[in-house]
């Protein structure tokens, strides 16, 4: 897959890859430089999208722990869905 940059250094991501990081037309992606020349994007995930992924039995609030864990979870999940599409 590739894009071809205007004379203004824009592009426009390809279908496909919007499709695969599930970003519409305003979404945010971050951009991450490897020192190997490599470049990741990854969309941009709004705090409330995160609201109510950890549960929890106890009447505690969750830990780091538990919630970094949640979420390592639902990464997972999705890009299991991802995959099978």
């Amino acid at each position: 897959m590739e894009a071809k940059l205007t004379a203004k250094g824009q592009m426009t991501l390809p279908k496909e890859a919007r499709d695969f990081l599930k970003v519409k037309p305003g979404s945010r992606v971050k951009i991450f430089l490897h020192p190997s020349g490599h470049i990741v994007l990854l969309p941009v995930i709004p705090v409330a999208a995160l609201k109510g992924i950890v549960k929890s039995r106890r009447s505690r609030p969750p830990t780091l722990e538990e919630m970094d864990e949640a979420i390592a979870d639902g990464i997972v999940a999705r890009d299991r869905r991802t995959v099978g599409k």
